[in-house]
């Protein structure tokens, strides 16, 4: 490990994990969460995490919505679990060079490869981290009550517009989840309409980037 890099300080922007199951949305999200935040004049950079490809890294540095040099990404080459939770050093190491390299930075989203319900972000590499299930995946998945439900900072149900096509009930499947969770933050969103993403922006200024929120 470079002797540089201090896995107990995190200085410099906010770092914000996104973690979820295979399919659940999580680079949709990010691809509408860029251009929101570009409006509100944020700078961030995007950090993926797939097993042995750079896939999701290559699909969001072709979008067009972000320079491609503000997209790094991270080989995980096991269980995804392990680069950021076990062992998240090379995460870590991904965005300091990250902040160094584009010192106007804010916020680094930092996208897990694709995992299960017991997905959880060490607190060494995220300030706070939100977790992504959609309807197709089954209305269950709250009752299921995974670490990913349960604890993060922010749970998002994504593709609620499928909810009728698959069977679900929605409003059902939100109120369990808000039960389950005590009421903590839950936010449905349609990841491909862009609807509800910014009460996602809003939730992430409010409570890590306190300058934006207070201007």
């Amino acid at each position: 490990m470079n002797a540089s890099f201090d896995l107990n300080v995190l200085a410099g922007p906010a770092r914000v994990g996104i973690g979820g199951p295979v399919g659940s949305g999580k680079t949709a999200l990010i691809e509408k969460l860029i251009p929101a935040f570009q409006e509100r004049q944020i700078e961030i950079g995007i950090i993926t995490n797939d097993l042995v490809t750079k896939e999701d890294a290559e699909r969001l540095r072709k979008s067009g919505l972000i320079e491609p040099e503000r997209v790094m990404a991270v080989e995980a080459g096991a269980c995804p679990h392990t680069v950021i939770r076990e062992d998240p050093t090379l995460n870590i190491e991904a965005a300091e060079q990250m902040a160094i390299q584009f010192p106007e930075i804010e916020l680094i989203l930092i996208e897990s490869g694709g995992d299960n319900l017991a997905s959880t972000f060490s607190l060494d590499l995220v300030d706070q981290w939100m977790f992504v299930i959609d309807v197709a995946g089954g209305d269950d998945i709250p009752r299921k009550k995974g670490p990913g439900v349960l604890q993060s900072d922010l749970l998002i149900i994504n593709k609620k517009d499928l909810a009728p096509y698959v069977g679900v009930d929605f409003d059902a499947m939100y109120s369990e989840a808000k039960n389950v969770r005590e009421n903590r933050p839950v936010v449905a969103i349609n990841s491909r309409s862009g609807e509800g993403v910014e009460q996602v922006v809003d939730y992430m200024v409010s409570n890590l980037l306190f300058n934006k929120a207070m201007s």
